[in-house]
């Protein structure tokens, strides 16, 4: 699964440290079609929110149970400078929600 599917959890794994990870894997570049890869990430990450607050979670993973949760983007590119500051908004409010959110650039050898 990738960013494109935004209603979907693209992993769920479990981090060494007990907290429970939620990947979002994305493979787009920047530089084509912005405004869009924007409404991706914003409707990914809303799904993954709903995730977590419908109850979702607890019902396939019932061991994520009253663990930290970190939502983990990770991409094939750097992100734009508009990109940079919808995940600075986008982190304050994952952050009060009670949740954590990452970026991780991982390029190809």
């Amino acid at each position: 699964m990738t960013i494109e599917e935004t209603a979907q959890v693209d992993f769920i794994s479990k981090g060494s440290s007990g907290e429970i990870w939620l990947t979002i894997s994305d493979h787009l570049p920047w530089t084509e079609n912005e405004g869009y890869h924007l409404e991706l990430l914003q409707d990914k990450l809303n799904a993954y929110l709903e995730f977590i607050e419908i109850g979702q979670l607890l019902k396939t993973k019932p061991e994520s149970s009253g663990l930290p949760i970190i939502i983990n983007l990770v991409a094939k590119y750097p992100l734009s400078g508009e990109a940079a500051k919808f995940l600075g908004l986008a982190d304050r409010f994952i952050t009060d929600a009670g949740y954590t959110l990452r970026f991780e650039l991982v390029q190809p050898n």
